[in-house]
């Protein structure tokens, strides 16, 4: 089976970097574990949009993007639970 692409947008990078060290190291590893697959244990669909999805990192989510048609996915936005659907 072929890895998907992995992209992040320039959102989710700015909130990475705005992360503690620690937690930055283990979403990381999360993140990197979806180009080889994107659909782990406990990710969940959202609502209202074909291809939108949650990955749930302790307090904090990934809101991402897969495209099964081009093998990518893309890191939208990464947030503590509270701030994560704003």
């Amino acid at each position: 089976m072929a890895a998907n692409r992995l992209e992040l947008s320039p959102r989710a990078i700015r909130d990475l970097k705005k992360l503690p060290a620690g937690i930055q190291f283990r979403l990381k590893g999360h993140i990197e574990a979806l180009s080889s697959n994107p659909r782990p244990r406990g990710v969940l669909k959202l609502n209202g949009d074909a291809n939108a999805y949650r990955l749930r990192v302790a307090d904090n989510r990934v809101l991402f993007e897969i495209h099964d048609e081009v093998l990518m996915v893309i890191v939208l936005k990464v947030a503590d639970r509270k701030e994560a659907y704003r």
